[in-house]
């Protein structure tokens, strides 16, 4: 079923996003070479603190996970594309770092991701993750009262495809509200034109995920969590939280 939001409820969400960027920020300045991914989560526990704000992520159990996830972020390096647990490994030179975050506040969820390098990138990680970015920001744009969900996907999709990146099956972005994942499910592809017709008042998280090797299959970890690429390429992932209204799309996760 899929809830739409009055004003005063997207103004809380609005509240729940700025805590999301403002975690995702603070994690992306502490990351440097040498930094474990442990002490990123732990960056992230004091934002959530500092505004008495609650996890989306730690405790949560999907269906296809074995265990609760541990951590308030997913970490995913490299050839990581998403949910990856935080551990004690410590960032490289060149590491491609996907953060994904999300926050509850006044029983509300903001849920959005970055992908960055740390010390010297690699040319081909600048323009994945800029290919990323492109892809979600034409996928916000797409979403407009009397539009249709398959003009999102579309928009993502298609910046994806002719990049010639690969794009895991069955992961993408989500609806948002009193639960962090809700209907609808936002492919990463899809048929402009078709899909739920979006009104205003609706709560989406886009989130392109891309593979650099331009293969869709992955592999997962035996966490049972981290999605890992099956050609070892590395992959970037990037979210916002995003409410259609008659002005046109508001990013509620923006720092």
């Amino acid at each position: 079923m899929v809830e739409l939001k009055t004003d005063a409820e997207l103004a809380v969400m609005r509240s729940a996003g700025r805590v999301v960027g403002a975690a995702l920020a603070a994690v992306r300045k502490e990351a440097a070479i040498g930094v474990s991914l442990l002490e990123l989560n732990e960056v992230a526990v004091g934002v959530l603190a500092d505004n008495g704000a609650g996890s989306s992520f730690r405790g949560y159990r999907p269906h296809f996970a074995p265990t609760p996830f541990p951590g308030v972020i997913c970490a995913s390096v490299n050839d990581v594309i998403v949910h990856g647990i935080p551990s004690a490994y410590r960032l490289r030179d060149g590491d491609l770092v996907s953060i994904d975050f999300g926050a509850s506040v006044g029983g509300f969820h903001g849920d959005a991701a970055i992908s960055f390098t740390v010390g010297t990138p690699r040319p081909a990680d600048l323009t994945l993750i800029a290919d990323t970015q492109a892809a979600l920001d034409a996928g916000i744009a797409a979403a407009v009262v009397g539009g249709r969900l398959g003009d999102v996907s579309a928009a993502v999709g298609r910046i994806g495809r002719a990049a010639g990146y690969g794009i895991p099956p069955n992961f993408g972005g989500h609806g948002v509200g009193r639960a962090m994942h809700e209907d609808p499910s936002v492919p990463n592809e899809g048929v402009p034109g078709r899909g739920l017709k979006l009104r205003p008042g609706l709560v989406i998280a886009i989130e392109p995920m891309f593979i650099a090797g331009g293969r869709d299959p992955f592999v997962t970890d035996p966490d049972g969590w981290s999605l890992r690429t099956s050609d070892a390429s590395r992959a970037a992932h990037i979210e916002h939280t995003i409410a259609v209204t008659e002005s046109g799309p508001v990013i509620l996760t923006a720092p």
